[in-house]
Order: structure tokens, then sequence, then C-alpha cells
């Protein structure tokens, strides 16, 4: 019996690429087997490459139905084709509105001298999920989703913001956004402040939310240049990006579909729009 639950966590390597119906490449999909923690990013192109148990492979991007992929052994030349999602109706609220913020990042009480860090130390470890939970009592508009940005060395750098909607006992993540929301974060050493402006019309029900950044492109010959480098004669801050402290809970996610954590600190994350009364 161990030899065989040794072998049933072995892992295996997946490549592929991700295509929609029109055989376009699908870029920055999310890919992973939640249950054991294991996920990454798909390239620009659509390609993937990901080391799993035998087990079910998920495909996950905001514009497109879910996708699986059922694991039984390594595998070089995988294809998935996502079908596009419905979308919804459009939905027309009346009435009174205000201005006002959904969600704010909490005190910088360490007067920036704290850092978060977050940095690619592998082909893979794109997809971590770093984000604060929202709550709304009355339906909320989306306008402004702001964040700064302390420092950046990672090259090529695509960032996303991601909405999901907090579901039952289990607390369950749905994801509530219909088209991606991705900004470029130039490298600097100075402050980048971002105000990111949905492109749909972004409608949260009363609820909870948990509004999440992630990294989910970059230069692939910079970070092949990085990990050739031995260990010691890397720069510490080579491919990383760094975020102020703020003193309010947050959450993060490590891989790409995997399980939420509570931190007792947030990256900064604010959103604001109009409550309608």
């Amino acid at each position: 019996m161990f030899p065989a639950m040794l072998w049933a966590q072995e892992r295996v390597s997946v490549k592929g690429r991700i295509i929609n119906e029109q055989g376009e490449a699908v870029e920055y999909v999310q890919v992973g087997v939640p249950r054991h923690q294991i996920g990454t990013v798909s390239l620009v192109d659509g390609r993937f490459e990901i080391e799993v148990p035998c087990d079910t492979l998920e495909f996950f991007h905001v514009s497109y139905e879910p996708a699986f992929y059922r694991v039984t052994g390594p595998a070089d030349e995988v294809v998935i084709v996502l079908r596009e999602q419905e979308l919804p109706p459009a939905v027309f609220i009346g009435g009174d509105t205000k201005e006002k913020y959904l969600l704010r990042p909490g005190s910088n009480a360490l007067k920036n001298m704290g850092i978060i860090t977050t940095a690619l130390r592998s082909e893979h470890s794109s997809g971590r999920e770093l984000g604060s939970v929202a709550r709304t009592k009355k339906p909320f508009l989306v306008k402004d989703i702001l964040l700064s940005v302390r420092s950046n060395n990672i090259p090529g750098c695509v960032a996303s913001v991601n909405i999901y909607r907090i579901e039952g006992k289990n607390e369950s993540f749905v994801n509530v956004l219909h088209k991606p929301i991705y900004f470029d974060v130039a490298v600097s050493n100075d402050p980048q402040d971002f105000d990111i402006q949905p492109e749909e019309t972004l409608l949260l029900e009363p609820g909870r939310y948990f509004i999440a950044f992630q990294i989910v492109g970059y230069d692939e010959q910079a970070l092949q240049d990085f990990l050739a480098k031995p260990e010691d004669k890397r720069e510490f801050r080579e491919m990383t990006m760094d975020f102020n402290i703020y003193l309010k809970n947050s959450y993060i996610r490590e891989v790409a579909l995997g399980k939420t954590e509570s931190l007792p600190v947030n990256i900064g994350v604010a959103v604001k729009g109009l409550e309608y009364q």
C-alpha cells in the first residue's frame, strides 16, 4: 500500500497550448490541480508546461468556459480548446447613486518602511494572487481599481486584476469578470500608481468579493537568464516586485486556482465607484 501511495503522488510533465474555437492562442490562462495546490499561468502565446500527479488538470480564463484535461501520464502536445462564455444581458438599475469606496487599503502605519515582495523563481512560478475582501450591502458599480507598486524588477511584466464573488459556507470563489483586466508594469525603482478602469460594466450585487492582483506575464528570456546564474551570483532584487505594507487583513493564493490563506497585511488595493441607493 505504501508504494502505491508514493506512486499516486509522483508528478508527470504535461506540455501543450491553449486555443479558442477559431484556433487563436489564448493568453494568460490559469492552469492547475487545485486539490494538490499546483498551478501556473500560460504564456502570451497560449503555451503551458506543468508537472502534476495523474489527476484532472483545470483551465480557467475569464472570457471562456472552464476546461478540463485528465492526466494519465506524460504528454508533450496537448491542445486545449476553450469555448467563449456567453455574456449575460446588460442590467440597468434606476435610482440615485453616490460615489463611495468599496474597498480601502487600510493604514500605512509602517510609513513605507515595510514591504511585501512577490518574486518569479522558476519558469512556472506565475499565478500567485494577492488581494483583499470587500463587502457591499447594495448594488455597486465599479469605476476605478487603484493600486501602487513600490518597485518592479520583472522585465516585460504584465499584471491582472481579478474579482471573485465569495459564495457558500465553503467560501468558493466565483469569477464575476467577462473581460480580462491587464496592465503593464514598467521596470522601475520608483513607485508607480495605477488607476485601472474596467472596460465592461461591472455591477456587483450585494455580497462579499475577493479583489486580487496577479502577475501573468514576463520576459521569458530575462527569467531564463536569471535562472541560468548560480544561486550565489543572483541579485536578491532580480525578478521581484515590491509593495508597501498596509495594516488590513487580506488573502493570498500561492498558485493559480489554489486555496486562499489569510494574511494580516495587504498590498493596498482600493476600489471606488457608485453605490445604488
